[in-house]
Formats: C-alpha cells, sequence, structure tokens
C-alpha cells in the first residue's frame, strides 16, 4: 500500500492551533492576575521560578514516552489528539478563577493551574514538533514548510496576543478564554488527521530514557542551540508580557491600544518570514540565524527612547524583523541536530530532542521570574495597586533593558555553533 503524504499546509495549520492557547496564556498572565486580579508580582515571581524546575522534569518524560509509543495510528497523533482538549480546558480553568479567590487561595490557585496548563502544553508542542524532522526530510523542504508554519503561528499571535486587548474588553478575559482554547484545540486535531508518520519508524528501536538522556549530556551542539534559543526565548516571552505594561505605564495609552504595538511587531514579522526563508535558501540556516539574533537585539534600543504610541510602532519595526528571523531559523537548527543524533544511533529520537529543546526554551521562566522580582526590588513595582514611584520605568526595563541584555548572551551562545560539511555517508538503515 502507498504511504500517504502530508500536505505541508495540513502539518504548518497545526502551530496555529498549539499558539492560540498558549500566547494568551503566557502574555496576559501577569497582567491579569498582577494588575486585575491583586497577585503580587513577588508571588508571579516565585510561580514562574517553580513552574521551571517543574518543567525540567516533564520534558524529557513525554518525549521519552512519545519515542517509545507504537501505535497503528503514529507515535506522535495520539498524543495530540489526548492534548489538545486538554490544553483548551487548562486555558479555560485558568482565566476563570473562583471568584473567591483572594491572597493565598488566589496564588495557590494561580500555582496549581499555571503548572497544569504548562505542563500539558509541554506534551502537545514536544509531539508536535517531533514531527517535523520525521516528515520533511531535506533542508528545502524543511525551510519552505517553516516559512508556512511561521506565518501561521504569527497570524495566532495577531489573534492571540495582539487583538486579545480588544476582545477582553469586549467580552472579558474569561470567555476570550473559552474561544482561543476551543479554536486552538480544533485547528490542533484538524492537523494531526492530515499528517502522516513514516511507517518504517514504527519498526525502530525503542530507545532508552538512560541512553537517550546521557546522549543528550554529551551533545555539544545540543546545548549549545540550546541555551542560545533558551536567552531568545526568554528574551520574547518578557516581550510579550511586559508590552502591556509598557503600553499603560509608559505610553499612557489605554489598555486596547496596546494592540496597535503588538500587531506591527506581527504584522512586520510576517511579511519577514518570506524574506528570511529565501536567506536560508540562497545561503545556509547558522550565519543567518545568527544575523537574525543581532537584528533582534538592535531592535530593542530605539524602544528605550520611544514616548507615544507614534514612535514605539517606529521604532518596533525593526524588532520586528528580527523576530521574525529567529522563528525562521531556530526549528531548522534543531532538525540538523536531530538528524545528525539519527545518522549516529540508527534510533528515531525526535520527540526526546524536541522536548528537551522545549525545556530548554522554557528555561525562560527563570528569566521572567528575575526580571519581575528585580522590577519589584528596584523600582518598587508590587501590583496594580501599588505599582510604585516610576512604573514608567520599570516598564521600560522589562520590555527594552532586561531583554536586549538577553538576547546579547543568545548572540555569544550562537557563535559556538558550527556544522561541518554533510557526510557522504548514508544514514544507518532501518531495520
Amino acid at each position: 500500500m502507498k504511504e500517504l503524504k502530508t500536505k505541508p499546509i495540513r502539518y504548518a495549520v497545526g502551530m496555529f492551533g498549539t499558539s492560540i492557547p498558549i500566547n494568551m496564556f503566557k502574555t496576559y498572565a501577569a497582567i491579569y492576575y498582577v494588575d486585575h486580579l491583586g497577585l503580587s508580582t513577588a508571588a508571579l515571581s516565585l510561580v514562574l521560578l517553580i513552574y521551571t524546575f517543574v518543567d525540567a522534569v516533564d520534558n524529557p518524560i513525554y518525549g521519552y514516552f512519545s519515542d517509545r509509543t507504537r501505535t497503528k495510528w503514529g507515535r506522535r497523533r495520539p498524543w495530540l489528539v489526548i492534548g489538545a482538549p486538554l490544553l483548551a480546558l487548562g486555558l479555560i480553568a485558568f482565566y476563570n478563577p473562583p471568584a473567591f479567590q483572594s491572597g493565598n487561595s488566589l496564588f495557590i490557585y494561580f500555582l496549581l493551574i499555571y503548572i497544569v496548563t504548562g505542563t500539558i502544553d509541554s506534551l502537545v508542542n514536544a509531539n508536535y514538533g517531533a514531527l517535523f524532522p520525521d516528515l520533511f526530510k531535506t533542508d528545502a523542504q524543511r525551510a519552505s514548510t517553516n516559512a508556512m508554519r511561521q506565518a501561521f503561528q504569527l497570524v495566532a499571535m495577531i489573534l492571540s496576543i495582539a487583538l486579545t486587548p480588544v476582545i477582553t474588553s469586549a467580552i472579558g478575559y474569561p470567555w476570550t478564554a473559552v474561544i482561543y482554547g476551543i479554536l486552538g484545540a480544533g485547528v490542533i486535531l484538524y492537523s494531526t488527521f492530515g499528517c502522516y508518520e513514516t511507517k518504517e519508524f514504527l519498526n525502530t528501536e525503542k530507545p532508552q530514557l538512560w541512553d537517550s538522556l546521557k546522549t543528550l549530556m554529551i551533545n555539544k551542539k545540543f546545548w549549545i542551540a540550546g541555551f542560545a534559543n533558551a536567552f531568545y526565548s526568554a528574551t520574547m516571552s518578557l516581550v510579550m508580557a511586559a508590552i502591556p505594561f509598557y503600553a499603560k505605564y509608559t505610553l499612557k495609552i489605554p489598555d486596547g491600544q496596546s494592540s496597535i504595538l503588538f500587531a506591527t511587531v506581527l504584522i512586520i514579522a510576517i511579511g519577514a518570514v518570506a524574506v528570511w526563508a529565501w536567506l536560508i535558501k540562497r545561503y545556509s540556516v547558522v550565519p543567518i540565524w545568527r544575523i537574525a539574533l543581532i537584528t533582534l537585539g538592535l531592535g530593542f534600543i530605539p524602544l528605550y527612547f520611544a514616548y507615544s504610541l507614534l514612535t514605539a510602532i517606529f521604532s518596533s519595526i525593526l524588532l520586528g524583523f528580527g523576530f521574525a528571523g529567529v522563528i525562521s531559523t531556530m526549528d531548522l537548527i534543531g532538525a540538523k541536530i536531530i538528524d545528525e543524533d539519527s545518522e549516529h544511533s540508527g534510533q528515531r529520537r525526535e520527540a526526546i530532542y524536541s522536548s528537551a529543546s522545549g525545556f530548554m526554551n522554557r528555561l525562560n521562566g527563570l528569566f521572567t521570574s528575575l526580571a519581575f522580582f528585580l522590577v519589584y526590588k528596584i523600582y518598587g513595582f508590587e501590583s496594580g495597586d501599588l505599582p510604585g514611584s516610576n512604573p514608567g520605568e520599570a516598564a521600560k526595563f522589562l520590555l527594552s533593558i532586561f531583554p536586549f541584555v538577553l538576547i546579547v548572551i543568545s548572540c555569544i551562545f550562537s557563535r559556538f555553533l558550527s556544522f561541518g560539511q554533510k557526510s557522504k555517508e548514508q544514514p544507518k538503515s532501518v531495520q
């Protein structure tokens, strides 16, 4: 029987589904719980710190079980079918806390639901990401498919980040979460049922946990790329969380107008994805990745000096262009590392690598936690009720100063990654 082929757009649209819930979850968690519900920034910082360590445990476990799964529906699809509705439920519960919650009870609820929702997102993304190097084998296929995938992600970000202040002002956060959760889960399932995994990989040896972890531990390229992407991920996670504060306290514009600032970054990024994909095909992925990181870093400088919505919009153009470059290249770097491991070991460990990369990216919780803690200590910004004496400078610290430092560190790590000439030796055959 002829093996079914996955249409790139059917796989790529899944990124829209995975992005919708988690973007709202991560971007508006701080502004909703701190500014609207009265949770302190110190409590928020503590939860982000705790979750980072939880994530350190759950990611390799999810990857391990996914790589060892052998069903007639594939290795990844069963997990995505299970995870999609659970992710929707987690998002809905997060933005619908019981009305009586306050003080310590609010903190406990925030802690528990944040961990549950975050760990389900890890499950979904580990399996969705593991499909990429399986379904698409060549650099050209990957570059074009990834460009589509990132375009879908950016469209999702326009909806779930840029337009969220407008939507929540009309119907509130609770109902917005319901809509985003159902939409995200539906798209994930639509994409999943149209993806056809390589059947021969079902006959490969099941990876062993300790052997896989040992391989990860000694893989220098994984760690270099992982730390570079971790600092980048922390940068963008903090940016998305900080823009609502920046709009309110630095630019002093209504909450709804922060959508314009979000949209500027994302619309520029959508247009720039095609440019970066062309550069990757013409040259090679590693140097383009480094250029993208540098471009992103330079984009933070003009944002510090912006004083109105209009100046902030113009200042964010370079940021959007650099952002598009990094998201167009980072997954291709990861796929090359997975390919090398498969060539050397003869095993398929896409999910373990994908989940481990996901964990490295989620180290952003440490840095985001540190940023909010520093804002609390330096500027006295405790909550929406107690914003301190200079909340405008505190917001600029969150959006411009701290992210710039993080992306500089990411650029430094990127300088140490290189891939030699592709070996002429063929990959080990699948038994």
